[in-house]
């Protein structure tokens, strides 16, 4: 068998049909054919079962086709690899994030970092969920995924970066605006909340903060992001528990309309009108990055990776 035949092999059961994997080749769905005959003589077992609509792995095939997956992920990590060995600085990182993250955790990374490496091509893609950012690190399609840190995923590494505090916002009028903290079970328990995607690992790990302390909140509203919930918290539709995002600075509680607010620095917008009131009893929010193998990086996106930890690192310092 050849490399060839398992990635044609690998394509076959993605798309469940030989025509497809011809027209992306341009090639003859013959010569499809032959890439997983010749597999099959080798290993002496049938592959793919023939369906109306296609084709799909047998038993055995799906066995072959995760294991050819992952030998072809390790073996592209290893030739993008010599490439930036050869190019010295050029290359690409690609990183799963959003606009949200880039706002609040990286801006001054990417600025530092283009600089730094002028001729590297940093490439933003947004998945939809902590699932997919693990199996785009895993088929070597991205190479940095920042993320909520949760349990283990194997083949992925985690590395933990900062620990969000969480907080209620609110409208500078709010009875609750003044507070210098909320307690969460005397102060939330009936109150209902604008809700953070639902099925998001922050929502998650939320969720199982709030049953250590045995309350349940109540929503009205729901967000796909933090910027929108603090965004409709500040317009006084709601309130939001988010985490205490980075950048994101506006008056302390108890501060005086247009005074400061407390580290020199500007709210959101340039409006005043959002508060943000710590929620100390709740278990902080664990985010990082998380990779296919930390010693397996390109020098390009570990250099990223080190830089965006060390602008928190500073602002936390």
């Amino acid at each position: 068998m050849t490399l060839d035949d398992l990635r044609v092999f690998v394509a076959v059961c993605r798309a469940g049909s030989l025509s497809s994997v011809a027209r992306e080749l341009g090639c003859t769905q013959s010569a499809v054919s032959q890439h997983v005959k010749r597999l099959e003589r080798e290993t002496g077992v049938a592959l793919l079962e023939r369906q109306p609509r296609g084709v799909v792995p047998t038993q055995a095939g799906r066995v072959l086709e995760a294991a050819a997956a992952e030998g072809m992920s390790g073996l592209d990590l290893a030739v993008r690899q010599l490439r930036d060995l050869v190019d010295g600085e050029s290359g690409y990182v690609r990183v799963a994030t959003g606009a949200t993250t880039v706002r609040h955790f990286m801006s001054e990374a990417v600025v530092a970092y283009r600089r730094r490496h002028p001729k590297v091509n940093l490439e933003f893609r947004t998945v939809s969920s902590g699932r997919g950012s693990f199996d785009a690190l895993a088929d070597g399609t991205l190479d940095l995924a920042w993320i909520t840190l949760g349990p283990p995923v194997r083949g992925i590494e985690q590395r933990p970066v900062v620990e969000l505090p969480w907080v209620l916002a609110v409208r500078a009028d709010d009875p609750l605006a003044e507070r210098p903290y909320v307690d969460v079970d005397a102060d939330l328990r009936d109150v209902r909340l604008i809700r953070l995607p639902p099925n998001s690992a922050s929502a998650a790990h939320l969720d199982a903060a709030c049953a250590e302390l045995g309350v349940r909140f109540a929503h009205d509203t729901s967000v796909a992001d933090w910027d929108t919930a603090l965004l409709l918290a500040e317009l006084g539709v709601g309130r939001a528990v988010v985490p205490a995002l980075p950048g994101l600075r506006v008056p302390l509680p108890g501060a005086a309309p247009g005074g400061s607010d407390g580290d020199g620095g500007s709210d959101i917008d340039g409006n005043r009108d959002l508060r943000l009131i710590p929620l100390p009893a709740l278990r902080p929010l664990p985010v990082g990055w998380a990779v296919r193998r930390w010693d397996a990086l390109s020098p390009p996106a570990r250099a990223f990776a080190d830089l965006v930890e060390g602008c928190r690192r500073g602002a936390r310092g």
